[in-house]
């Protein structure tokens, strides 16, 4: 049987920092020793406000699981639904034919917000959210719960889409596996504002230092060349932008 998955975000505990199982004091998502931010504690949120705003922003993961030829790490589309996430392939997906039977996983998400750039290359750093997930991965057999999954990938990623685009047909339905992750443990951390410079840097001056925001903005829509006569582009294209941002 292949290992568990097991981490943890590094270094030590932050006095006070959830324990094992515990629930976040606002009801956020249960958190525990995997999960728990241990290096630069201070950025880490239980909150359940900041992980599902990380969560529903992005829309690539990193699905993490063990085999018995060693760890492996695939990115992937995903789409939150309450307390789980939902991840799709094809029947012969390696990962998702791995750990579709119960099998402990980890799914990390990552918004890079910005460069930092401090006076020494020391202190350099990034302005990011992220948010670390842990739990077990089921297969989605009932027919229902597999379109609603779907369905949900596609507006995650593009809401009001399906709206317009036709839903997967019996065959599509079959040629398609779907995984939820049931979560265990969750934890957010958070990078922000400008470089942490030692003193004497700063006192010697002469090098610029600050931060350099970064963020995702879509470009006009591109139409397919097979529609003829052109038709309107619908408003979630035209205006397209990721939850969150203005």
């Amino acid at each position: 049987m292949a290992p568990a998955v097991t981490a943890d975000r590094g270094g030590e505990a932050a006095p006070g920092a959830p324990g094992a199982g515990d629930q976040a004091p606002d009801g956020g998502w249960r958190t525990g020793p995997r999960a728990t931010v241990r290096r630069k504690a201070d950025r880490g949120r239980y909150d359940r406000e900041t992980i599902e705003a990380i969560l529903d922003e992005a829309f690539i993961c990193h699905l993490g699981f063990c085999t018995d030829d060693g760890p492996v790490v695939v990115p992937t589309a995903y789409a939150r639904v309450g307390d789980a996430v939902y991840l799709h392939g094809a029947p012969a997906n390696h990962a998702l034919r791995s750990v579709g039977d119960g099998a402990p996983v980890t799914v990390t998400v990552t918004l890079v917000d910005g460069l930092v750039l401090a006076r020494s290359g020391f202190h350099h750093s990034i302005n990011y959210r992220s948010v670390v997930l842990f739990g077990r991965a089921t297969e989605v057999d009932d027919e229902w719960e597999k379109r609603a999954a779907l369905d949900a990938v596609v507006e995650h990623i593009v809401p009001g889409r399906t709206r317009d685009a036709r839903g997967p047909s019996d065959s599509e339905l079959r040629a398609t596996r779907v995984v939820r992750v049931e979560v265990d443990e969750a934890s957010a951390k958070v990078r922000s504002g400008g470089p942490v410079d030692d003193p004497e840097d700063v006192e010697a001056g002469g090098v610029w230092a600050g931060h350099i925001p970064l963020s995702v903005v879509a470009g006009p829509p591109v139409p397919d060349e097979l529609d003829a006569p052109a038709l309107p582009v619908p408003g979630y294209a035209s205006h397209y932008r990721r939850p969150g941002k203005a």
